[in-house]
C-alpha cells in the first residue's frame, strides 16, 4: 500500500504501524513527532497505530539546544 511521508510516496506492507515505518526508515523514535491526516499521534501510540492505504503522514525531527 502506499502513504505520503513528508509530501513523498512510499510503499509500506499492509497492516505496517507507525513504530514500524520509523524502523525502516531508519528514524529514532524519541526525536520526532509524527502527525498522521493532519492529527498529532501520540509515541505512546506508534506501535499501535496501523497504517492504511493513502494515509498522509509529516513525521518533524525534534532538535534541542539554545
Amino acid at each position: 500500500m502506499q502513504v505520503q511521508v513528508n509530501g513523498q510516496w512510499r510503499e509500506v506492507n499492509d497492516g505496517a504501524c507507525i513504530a514500524e515505518l520509523l524502523t525502516t526508515m531508519a528514524i529514532e523514535p524519541r526525536r520526532v513527532a509524527v502527525e498522521r491526516n493532519k492529527q498529532l499521534v501520540p509515541r505512546a501510540l506508534h506501535g499501535e497505530t496501523i497504517l492504511t492505504d493513502q494515509d498522509q503522514l509529516e513525521i518533524v525531527t525534534l532538535v534541542g539546544g539554545g
